[in-house]
C-alpha cells in the first residue's frame, strides 16, 4: 500500500475535523459541532447528484464501476524507475551484442515486464524495425488512452461535485425564503444551505483531484518508461553499441539522473 496517499487522505480528514471542532475563544473541542455538519439530505444532493452525472457519462454501469474501482490505483505502490529500466536495456544490449538477438528469447522468460517481453519477442522472431516500432507504439497509445479515461472520470467528478454542492445551496436557499415570515427559521436553513457547498468541496478537494492528479503521475512515469523500452529495444534491434544506446536513452532523464553505472560504481 501506499502510505503516502492514506496519510494524506487522514490528514485532510482530520484538518476538517480540527476546523470544525475547534473553539478558538475557549481553546477546547466542542464535540456537539459535529452533529451540525451532518446533514443527510445536502448528503444525497451533492453525493448522489456527482455519481448520476458519472453514470451518465459512463458507457456503462460496469464502465462506471470499473473506474469507481480505479480508486484502489491510488493506494497501490507502481513505481517505475526509468534509471532502473535503462539498466536492463543495456544489461539487454551487451548480451545482444555478444551472444546475438537470438540469445535474448532466453532472457525474455525471466522477465516480468510484459511490454518489454512482447518487445524482445519481436526482435527475436526477425520483425521488421518499423513494424515492431508501429506494433509497440500502438500498444502505448492504447494503454494511455485507457489511463486517460480513468483519469477524466475523476476530473469529471472533481467538477460535479461542487456543481451539485451549489444546486444543493440553492434548494435550500430557496427553501429559506419561503419561510421568511419565521426569522428564527433564517439562521439554520442557511447553514444547511451551505453545508452542500462544503461537502462539494470535500469530493472535490480532498478524494477526486488527489487521485486524479497521482493516476496521471503514475501514468506519466509509465508512459517514459515504456517509451525508453521502445527505444532501447530499436537500438538493440540496429546493432548499436550499448554505450550509445546508454548515452541516448539518459536523454529521457533529468540531468541529476543521469548517472552511469560506472559511475554509480565510484561514487
Amino acid at each position: 500500500m501506499d502510505i503516502a496517499t492514506l496519510i494524506g487522505i487522514i490528514m485532510g480528514l482530520v484538518m476538517v475535523i480540527f476546523g470544525i471542532m475547534f473553539d478558538q475563544k475557549n481553546m477546547t473541542f466542542i464535540t456537539a459541532n459535529l452533529g451540525s455538519f451532518i446533514d443527510i439530505p445536502s448528503v444525497i444532493i451533492t453525493l448522489g447528484g456527482t455519481i448520476s452525472c458519472l453514470i451518465t457519462m459512463s458507457v456503462s454501469l460496469g464502465d462506471f464501476f470499473g473506474k469507481l474501482k480505479s480508486i484502489g490505483l491510488a493506494f497501490k505502490i507502481k513505481t517505475f524507475n526509468a534509471g532502473e529500466t535503462i539498466k536492463q536495456i543495456i544489461e539487454l544490449s551487451n548480451v545482444a551484442r555478444k551472444e546475438g538477438l537470438l540469445s535474448l528469447e532466453e532472457l525474455a522468460n525471466n522477465i516480468e515486464d510484459d511490454f518489454i517481453k512482447k518487445g524482445i519477442m519481436l526482435i527475436v522472431d526477425g520483425t521488421d524495425p518499423e513494424l515492431v516500432s508501429s506494433i509497440l507504439d500502438t500498444e502505448l497509445e492504447s494503454v494511455n488512452e485507457r489511463h486517460k479515461k480513468v483519469i477524466a472520470f475523476w476530473e469529471n467528478m472533481a467538477s460535479m461535485g461542487p456543481a451539485w454542492g451549489m444546486i444543493g445551496t440553492l434548494i435550500g436557499l430557496i427553501n429559506m425564503l419561503k419561510q421568511l415570515d419565521d426569522p428564527s427559521s433564517i439562521g439554520p436553513s442557511m447553514a444547511v444551505a451551505l453545508i452542500t457547498t462544503l461537502y462539494g468541496s470535500l469530493v472535490a478537494n480532498w478524494v477526486a483531484t488527489p487521485i486524479a492528479t497521482k493516476l496521471k503521475a503514475s501514468s506519466d512515469a509509465e508512459d517514459m518508461s515504456k517509451q525508453i523500452i521502445v527505444e532501447g529495444l530499436l537500438s538493440i534491434q540496429a546493432g548499436e553499441n550499448p554505450r550509445v544506446i546508454e548515452e541516448k536513452l539518459k536523454s529521457f532523464l533529468a540531468p541529476k539522473d543521469r548517472v552511469t553505472e560506472g559511475e554509480e560504481e565510484g561514487a
